[in-house]
């Protein structure tokens, strides 16, 4: 072979290779973890198909999840868009994890882009099209056709841009996504993620981890909706936000029991509409019921837009029980509250389950295990998560997910001076103001949510007292828990001790017996599984047991002792932790999901002792 030859078959190898790793049918999960049994289901043509926001559904609507082309530049010229792409990302799996096919850190020094060309007619005739996010963690730019479509921050809330206006002629339209995110260099909330992962912390999650989707809707179009039930007067007040109305329009209510249509009001789009709902069926753990919701613009008697959702008839409260002590009630109704830290990651996907069955088997196995509420912990889920929770009947405590550490925890109510508050920046202030509301925001029709957490053991907690006053005057139904593990202020509904490992909990006398006792971690029993570890060696719980029955037989001995701190004034407790998360091997199931590590029988029998109505005596 003659030097020309040589060359031109180099040449031609070098091009088959960059065009072969362009394509975009090419996707291969990262090797080297553990994995869920879900990751094998994963469909790289259309990955997490179900419809994304169950609270307002419409049937015009395309997922965009699937294979886009991505690059990762430095952050010195972000002001220029990639010339060329390294390959293909999976979307919607954050491009550290092994089912997005990349697993590359990326960090506050380099931009991650994504790029997609997708089939979306610009004929619309008195129609608009919405270009949605689930979740971008951090700052994102979004560009349609090489023309702006906005910009978001947050990496915990949903946000959608109108992109009609940008649509090119014809079909093919392009998509373009620009995201920086610190991780634990920037003062943004960002859980537990972290750039060196270790013991309690994790592997960053950067870019798109939620589905992405477009929906086509009329020109005149329902926005939001907001339910607020009231259990006592039997009714549930609807609103909602709208866009580009005309004079004249009207928005129609109605509220549904299966086929039967209960209750039904027009209200101008500024009003809010109260709906009796007669002889109100209760959402409650066991009997979780659900109302199904239409809320429509009409106008001259027709049908502009329609979406369709739910609310329940539930309530969350404070009352004094018999011995003067403060007890968290469920419908007017003493029931302790008993669940697991759930954290939400995924050995395969991080923040991202690989399907909606795996989304909903965590869901299912504590239902089944006997508990009837969730923490989830320094992180905010898809919208399906909490569908399948409102669907099960699982009560939720809903985390802001922390950022901005650094001030000095004190795990003891009662003691002063030695906890701080976190000296924050106007820019980090601003930060998690705005995103806590969002999140708030997003998340407010789902009926299992009945307690808001701001802050988590000093992480970044600051001006309590001011945050947590705000939290509960902007969403009166729910009970706010200001800081779950101190540092304490007697603000808020909450006082929320950390014990590890045994269950224990603060007097009641404290702060004058004006707030409810609960255990909102305790636990963190270890067992590493051989074969269903993230690493080989150096794994750890807050206590290690070499066999299940050690693990048992000692778990039983804390339900003992919790049985007996209900009594005392406890309401709540909060077991450590649903799974194993990388390092940590003190959850009820290993990371991939494949162990049960207690018999969900044993389980189940343990905790039914605790909702023993005979142990709390109310007035």
């Amino acid at each position: 072979m003659n030097t020309r030859s040589f060359s031109l078959l180099l040449l031609m190898q070098v091009t088959l290779f960059i065009s072969g790793y362009a394509q975009p049918d090419t996707w291969k999960m990262v090797d080297g973890k553990i994995k869920s049994q879900w990751a094998a289901k994963v469909d790289p043509a259309n990955p997490l198909a179900e419809y994304p926001r169950p609270q307002m559904i419409r049937p015009g609507w395309q997922n965009l999840n699937g294979l886009w082309q991505y690059a990762i530049t430095p952050k010195a010229t972000a002001a220029t868009s990639p010339t060329a792409f390294e390959g293909n990302i999976l979307v919607p799996f954050a491009v550290e994890s092994a089912l997005s096919g990349v697993g590359r850190t990326v960090g506050k020094d380099s931009i991650l882009w994504y790029k997609k060309t997708i089939t979306l007619s610009s004929k619309l005739k008195n129609q608009a099209v919405l270009l949605h996010f689930g979740a971008v963690d951090w700052e994102c730019d979004v560009f349609v056709n090489g023309q702006k479509a906005g910009s978001h921050q947050g990496g915990y809330d949903p946000f959608s841009f109108d992109i009609t206006s940008l649509l090119a002629k014809g079909d093919q339209q392009e998509i373009m996504v620009k995201v920086w995110d610190p991780s634990n260099d920037g003062p943004q909330p960002r859980g537990k993620q972290i750039k060196n992962p270790h013991g309690i912390w994790y592997t960053p999650v950067t870019g798109i981890w939620q589905t992405v989707w477009t929906e086509t809707v009329p020109t005149s179009y329902i926005v939001a909706t907001k339910n607020t039930p009231d259990l006592d007067q039997s009714n549930v007040t609807i609103s909602a936000t709208t866009q580009n109305l005309q004079p004249g329009d009207m928005l129609r209510i109605r509220a549904w029991d299966g086929t039967t249509m209960v209750s039904e009001k027009e209200v101008t789009p500024t009003e809010a509409a109260t709906l009796p709902v007669p002889n109100a069926k209760k959402w409650a753990p066991g009997s979780p019921f659900l109302y199904e919701l239409t809320v429509g613009i009409i106008r001259k008697g027709k049908v502009v837009d329609e979406v369709k959702g739910y609310f329940a008839m539930r309530k969350i409260s404070v009352e004094t029980d018999a011995q003067g002590i403060q007890r968290m009630m469920l419908n007017n109704s003493f029931v302790f509250q008993y669940g697991p830290l759930d954290q939400g990651w995924w050995p395969d996907g991080l923040y991202t389950a690989p399907t909606d069955e795996a989304l909903l088997f965590d869901i299912e196995k504590t239902r089944d295990m006997g508990f009837n509420m969730i923490r989830k912990h320094v992180k905010v889920e898809p919208a399906r998560w909490y569908y399948h929770c409102d669907k099960l009947g699982m009560l939720v405590w809903q985390d802001m997910p922390s950022g901005d550490m650094g001030n000095r925890w004190e795990s003891r109510p009662g003691v002063s001076g030695l906890g701080t508050e976190k000296e924050r920046t106007p820019e980090s202030e601003a930060i998690f103001r705005k995103e806590w509301k969002a999140i708030m925001d997003a998340n407010y029709n789902f009926p299992s949510i009945v307690m808001w957490v701001p802050f988590n053991e000093a992480w970044g907690q600051f001006k309590t007292g001011e945050i947590t006053e705000w939290t509960m005057k902007y969403d009166p139904s729910r009970l706010v828990n200001s800081a779950s593990g101190g540092n304490f202020f007697p603000v808020g509904h909450i006082m929320d001790l950390h014990n590890y490992p045994a269950p224990a909990m603060p007097t009641p006398e404290l702060f004058g017996q004006t707030q409810v006792i609960v255990l909102g971690e305790f636990g963190g029993l270890g067992l590493p599984v051989t074969g269903h570890t993230w690493q080989q060696k150096d794994n750890w719980g807050y206590q290690t047991f070499k066999t299940n029955e050690e693990l048992l037989d000692r778990y039983k001995t804390f339900m003992e002792s919790l049985t007996g701190l209900i009594s005392k004034g406890l309401s709540a407790a909060i077991y450590t932790q649903t799974t194993d998360v990388e390092v940590e091997t003190n959850g009820l199931m290993t990371y991939d999901r494949e162990v049960i590590k207690m018999p969900v029988s044993e389980l189940f029998e343990s905790h039914k002792k605790l909702y023993n109505p005979s142990l709390v005596r109310m007035k």
